[in-house]
């Protein structure tokens, strides 16, 4: 699989992402990855359950990876954060 078989999740509204998804599916992918950090991983979560429930049920869930990421700090002298991440991988 390419790393042109994922989606980015951010701040755009859940259907973007899955009109991106289904896109993806429909040119011939046969996995997808979904990546998310912060406060986006609901989003993510959210996307899955739309694609798999409403448009594509033959979609299954093949992978989910957690993680944790540490993020630099903004300003000179602060501490590094620790950023929750997750990546989920659907699978047609």
């Amino acid at each position: 699989m390419t790393e042109s078989n994922s989606v980015l999740i951010g701040k755009k509204p859940v259907m973007n992402y899955v009109l991106a998804c289904i896109t993806l599916f429909h040119g011939g992918a046969k996995e997808v990855n979904i990546k998310a950090r912060g406060r986006a991983i609901s989003r993510a979560v959210d996307v899955v359950e739309v694609v798999r429930r409403r448009f594509l049920p033959d979609v299954k869930v093949k992978k989910v990876t957690i993680g944790t990421e540490q993020v630099a700090p903004r300003e000179e002298g602060g501490t590094p954060t620790n950023v929750s991440t997750i990546e989920i991988t659907l699978e047609r």
